[in-house]
């Protein structure tokens, strides 16, 4: 059940200030890469955000790794409105702009796979992706004790 109101939209320039706090909340939880603020302004145009009343309560972004794979990644919800379907929400939100895009494949890496495996992604080896790895598995601190798990949706 998603909140009455909530709407996704592109990231602006204007939610770098929103994103990055969300963001640094969950990667002080070590749950996700820290972003750096000139970072989300270089790379605004792959996120968005989700909104109830002007304010944004989430967010994703699409990196793309290759020609046909796409990640999601840095996707979160503010405290207060995680299990309202908000992230849902976003990951529907990030397919579509993939099916846009052209791109027949949409991987993550997480910790939440039912969450992934109800919006249509199934399990898969983490090592098929070595754009990933080497895009951002080599500078990240768990890169040798990595305990996400890979997750993969083909697009048709």
């Amino acid at each position: 059940m998603v909140s009455v109101g909530t709407l996704c939209r592109k990231a602006t320039a204007d939610d770098v200030d929103t994103l990055y706090k969300l963001i640094q909340g969950y990667a002080e939880q070590g749950i996700m890469l820290p972003r750096s603020r000139e970072a989300l302004l270089r790379m605004i145009d792959t996120f968005v955000v989700a909104e109830q009343g002007g304010t944004v309560i989430g967010c994703g972004s699409l990196c793309k790794l290759g020609q046909d794979l796409v990640e999601i990644r840095s996707l979160g919800i503010t405290d207060g409105y995680k299990g309202q379907g908000i992230g849902g929400k976003l990951v529907d939100f990030l397919i579509e702009e993939a099916r846009a895009q052209g791109i027949p494949k949409v991987m993550a890496l997480t910790y939440e796979v039912a969450f992934f495996v109800k919006s249509g992604f199934t399990v898969v080896d983490k090592e098929i992706f070595p754009e990933k790895v080497w895009t951002d598995c080599v500078h990240c601190k768990k890169r040798d004790c990595c305990d996400e798990i890979a997750v993969l949706k083909m697009l048709n």
